[in-house]
């Protein structure tokens, strides 16, 4: 037996396993950033997906609706419910991005629980907007389409959100207002009635003879297509002083009629009262409301009942050949 062959004393022990000790590290570390990569890709997957799937969700949303309330559309629910339905796929694939990343779901929600007077001071106008929206929903003082005043603005509504409601100005500009000034102020809706009466205050110079005047205005009212007969057209003095006669005629139209019939009876007004006896006044224009009467059978297309009456099939009958007489029995 050989004697075994003494370590060499360069050789420095504690060096290699610093060495060994820093590929284990460098291993390790390399292994946790892999599984952090892996990780970041799937939650960017869950989050491209989670945001496909809320505007996929909100479309069928709203196309559900629609189907529901097909004889009678609803936009501002289903702009509403499509939006509710938006957000809260966002916020639960938010949540799984979290679990993805390492946040469990109970320690969201101990630190939501334990930041719950902070959130909810920190977001109280937002969550009175969505208050507000419910309440807007429920009530319907408006609908998606109406002309409305509030907040010292006027426009037609286009969408109402969780958080917003969209108007559109008479010259087009976008305006975007929070819904809890809207359910909190006054709210002045154009559309909500089918007929709306038109005043026209009117001032003619004492030098002009009044009688004439009105008896011109009223003989347009009433030979105007778009105004009313039921109620009659009102006309009226209203003040008298040193200087003119002020008067005002009041007149039921359709509300698409408002604005051209204010305009046009406020013309007439004011050329009569330069000249009574005057006949160059400009026509009415044609009525923009749309005929409330239904169609009746003969007028434009078949009515829908008698396109259920189908002929009998068969053989078709000559025009041109009479018929035989019934054998006698």
């Amino acid at each position: 037996m050989s004697k075994p062959s003494t370590v060499p004393a360069d050789l420095n022990l504690p060096s290699i396993a610093n060495i060994k000790a820093d590929e284990t590290m460098f291993g390790h570390f390399l292994d946790w950033l892999g599984k952090v990569a892996v990780n970041l890709v799937v939650a960017a997957l869950i989050l491209f997906v989670t945001f496909w799937a809320a505007g996929w969700l909100a479309g069928m949303a709203r196309r559900a609706l629609s189907r529901v309330h097909r004889t009678n559309p609803d936009p501002t629910l289903e702009s509403f419910v499509s939006s509710l339905v938006r957000y809260a796929v966002v916020a639960i694939g938010l949540v799984a991005v979290l679990q993805q990343l390492g946040v469990q779901a109970t320690s969201i929600i101990a630190v939501l629980g334990a930041a719950s007077l902070a959130i909810g001071l920190a977001l109280q106008g937002a969550l009175s907007n969505v208050a507000a929206g419910v309440m807007i929903l429920l009530f319907r003082p408006y609908r998606v389409g109406d002309v409305i005043e509030t907040a010292t603005r006027q426009g037609t509504v286009k969408s109402l959100d969780l958080l917003f409601t969209e108007i559109a100005t008479p010259d087009n500009v976008k305006v975007m207002i929070p819904n809890s000034k809207v359910f909190g102020d006054v709210i002045l809706n154009y559309s909500a009635h089918r007929n709306r009466r038109v005043d026209v205050l009117f001032k003619v110079p004492l030098k002009t003879d009044l009688v004439p005047v009105l008896k011109r205005l009223r003989e347009r009212a009433e030979n105007d297509p778009r105004i009313r007969k039921d109620p009659a057209p009102m006309i009226e003095v209203t003040d008298l002083s040193e200087v003119f006669a002020q008067a005002a005629i009041r007149v039921w139209v359709a509300a698409a009629d408002f604005g051209p019939v204010k305009t046009d009876l406020m013309l007439a007004a004011h050329l009569l009262a330069d000249d009574p006896a005057r006949t160059d006044l400009p026509p009415p224009r044609p009525s923009k409301a749309i005929d409330p009467s239904p169609v009746m059978p003969g007028e434009g297309e078949h009515h829908h009942l008698l396109s259920l009456i189908k002929p009998r099939r068969g053989r078709k009958s000559d025009p041109g050949k009479t018929r035989s007489p019934p054998k006698a029995g």
